[in-house]
C-alpha cells in the first residue's frame, strides 16, 4: 500500500498498540529549563533516565541576552538564575548533555538541534516545547509534549500517542521578491484558521517548498503548531542531506552513505492518500503583518485591518473586536499606518543566519528610528554573523546585538514589552501578554521587521531592490 511520509516514520517506531493508542519509540528527547517538573517526577517515583545519550537539554528560555560574559554571576534576577542552576544540576545528575550558558553551541533548542546534527530525517523527536515541530523541516516527526509525558519518555524512551490524521499542503508557484516562508505560513494559517489543523500531521510539498532553504523550511514547520497541528514535516531533499553532512552528530563515512540511502526513501509514495488537502499559490502572496491576538489575524501589508462588523459569525466578530481593543487599532486602518515602538528579530522562528542576512540588507547604511533588539538563535549563528560583519551593520544602525536565547519571544528572561508598547516581531505568537503584560505584538518576517525599525512603520519589502536576493 502506498504510504505518506508521516506513515512511513510512524510505522517504523511502533512498539505496541492498545485501543486507539500506539506506543512509539522516541529517538530524541529535547529539554529546556522548564523540564524541572519532569525531573521532579522521576525523583519522586525513584526512576532513572533510560537513555541519557538520546536526551539533550538547552538553556534558552531563561538565559539573559546581556552581560553573558559574566556567566551565572552576571544574572541579577534570583528566579532566572535558579532556573538555569536547576537544569544544570538535573542534567548533571542524569548524565545528560546540556547546551548550557557557557557551552560553545548554546542556543535555542530548535536552532541548535538541526545545526548540531541532533535532528535527522526519519526520527521521532519529542520536545518539552510546543515548537518542536520545527524539526520536521528535516524529515523528522517532531512534536511538543508536557511535563508528565517528558518524564515518561525519559524513563522508558517511549510514549503513548493517538495517531493523527494527515493533512497535505501543496505550495506551488514562484514567490514574488521579498515574500518569505514566514509570509507563506501566515497566509496558510489565515486560510485554515488557528484551529484548522487540529488533530493532523501536516506534510508540506510542492515546487515552492522544494525551492526553500533548510532555514526557510524550519520557519514553516515551526509555525505549523499555530494552526493547531500535531506536527509539520517535509520530505528530506538533497538540500537537507547536504545541510546535515558534516554536522557534529551526523553519521560519518560509510554510515552517512547508508543513512542517505534511507533518507532518500522518506517521501510520500505516488498514489498515497491524505485525510485532507489544500493548495496555495505562492505567486499571489504578499508580505504579511498580524493585526490581532493570534496568528490567523493577519493581513497583506498593502491591506487594512478588517472590520468586525463585516464578519457574519457573531462569535468570531466578538473575538475580532476584543483583539482590536487590546491592540489599540481601528477597523479599516491601513496596515502601513501602524507604528511599532520596538522591533525584535529573533526566536526559534527567525533567528538563523539567513534571517540575519536579510535583516542586514535592510539595515545597511541606515539608522533605526525605534528601539531594536537582534538576538541570534545560537552561538553558532552569532559566530557566523560576526564572521560576515553583520553585527557591525546592526550596531552602526543603532540596533542592539545580543547573546543567544529565546529572549522577547516569550519574555521570561527580562526582555519584554512594557504595557501598551507595540512590537514588530519575528517570533511565532502574538497572544495577549506573550511578550510582556499589555504588550502588543505584530508578527512579521525579518526583512519586514528591519524595515519597520528603519522607517518606524510597516513597509512592503517586496518593493525593495535587494529583495530578490532573499530565499527565506
Amino acid at each position: 500500500m502506498a504510504k505518506t511520509l508521516f506513515e512511513k516514520i510512524w510505522s517504523t517506531h511502533v512498539v505496541a498498540e492498545r485501543d486507539e493508542e500506539t506506543l512509539l519509540y522516541v529517538d530524541r528527547v529535547l529539554l529546556q529549563e522548564n523540564s524541572f517538573h519532569a525531573f521532579d517526577k522521576i525523583r519522586r517515583e525513584k526512576r532513572t533516565v533510560r537513555n541519557p545519550q538520546q536526551t539533550f537539554a538547552f538553556s534558552d528560555h531563561y538565559v539573559p541576552t546581556r552581560n553573558r560574559e559574566a556567566g551565572l554571576n552576571g544574572i541579577a534576577d534570583p528566579e532566572i538564575r535558579h532556573m538555569i542552576e536547576l537544569i544544570t544540576s538535573d542534567t548533571t545528575a542524569h548524565d545528560i548533555e546540556l547546551f548550557g550558558i557557557e557551552h560553545r553551541f548554546q542556543g535555542i533548542l530548535h536552532v541548535v538541534g538541526p545545526e548540531y546534527g541532533i535532528t535527522q530525517p526519519g526520527l521521532i523527536i519529542a520536545g518539552a516545547d510546543s515548537h518542536t515541530s520545527t524539526h520536521g523541516a528535516l524529515g523528522a516527526y517532531a512534536f511538543g509534549i508536557g511535563s508528565s509525558e517528558v518524564a515518561h519518555v525519559l524513563s522508558t524512551q517511549s510514549l503513548w500517542r493517538t495517531k493523527p490524521k494527515t493533512f497535505h499542503v501543496l505550495v506551488n508557484g514562484t514567490r514574488r521578491a521579498g515574500v518569505s516562508s514566514k509570509d507563506i505560513v501566515l497566509k496558510l494559517i489565515k486560510a485554515i484558521g488557528s484551529g484548522g489543523a487540529v488533530g493532523y500531521a501536516v506534510e508540506y510539498a510542492g515546487s515552492t517548498i522544494d525551492s526553500m532553504s533548510v532555514e526557510a523550511r524550519m520557519t514553516v514547520c515551526n509555525m505549523s503548531i499555530e494552526a493547531g497541528a500535531r506536527a509539520g514535516l517535509m520530505a528530506p531533499n538533497q538540500r537537507v542531506i547536504d545541510y546535515i553532512q558534516g554536522k557534529p552528530m551526523a553519521p560519518k563515512g560509510e554510515s552517512f552513505e547508508l543513512a542517505k540511502k534511507y533518507w532518500q526513501t522518506l517521501k510520500s509514495d505516488p498514489g498515497c492518500s491524505f485525510d485532507l488537502s489544500l493548495e496555495l499559490n505562492a505567486a499571489t502572496i504578499q508580505p504579511q503583518v498580524t493585526w490581532g491576538t493570534n496568528p490567523e489575524m493577519v493581513a497583506d501589508v498593502s491591506g487594512s485591518v478588517p472590520d468586525p462588523l463585516q464578519e457574519v459569525n457573531i462569535e468570531k466578530q466578538v473575538r475580532m473586536q476584543r483583539a482590536l481593543d487590546y491592540m489599540g487599532l481601528n477597523a479599516n486602518q491601513t496596515i502601513r499606518s501602524i507604528k511599532p515602538d520596538r522591533v525584535f528579530i529573533g526566536s526559534c522562528t527567525n533567528s538563523r543566519i539567513e534571517d540575519l542576512r536579510a535583516a542586514a540588507a535592510i539595515f545597511a547604511d541606515q539608522t533605526c528610528r525605534i528601539e531594536t533588539m537582534i538576538v541570534p538563535g545560537s552561538q553558532q549563528v552569532k559566530r557566523a554573523a560576526e564572521a560576515e560583519g553583520l553585527h557591525e551593520i546592526f550596531e552602526r544602525a543603532g540596533a542592539e546585538w545580543l547573546a543567544p536565547g529565546c529572549s522577547m519571544c516569550v519574555g521570561i528572561n527580562g526582555d519584554k514589552l512594557a504595557p501598551g508598547q507595540r512590537a514588530a516581531s519575528t517570533s511565532n505568537r502574538n497572544f495577549e501578554g506573550r511578550q510582556g503584560q499589555g504588550g502588543r505584538t505584530h508578527l512579521v518576517s525579518p526583512a519586514m521587521a528591519a524595515a519597520a525599525a528603519i522607517t518606524g512603520q510597516f513597509e512592503d519589502v517586496s518593493q525593495y531592490p535587494e529583495a530578490h536576493t532573499w530565499n527565506l
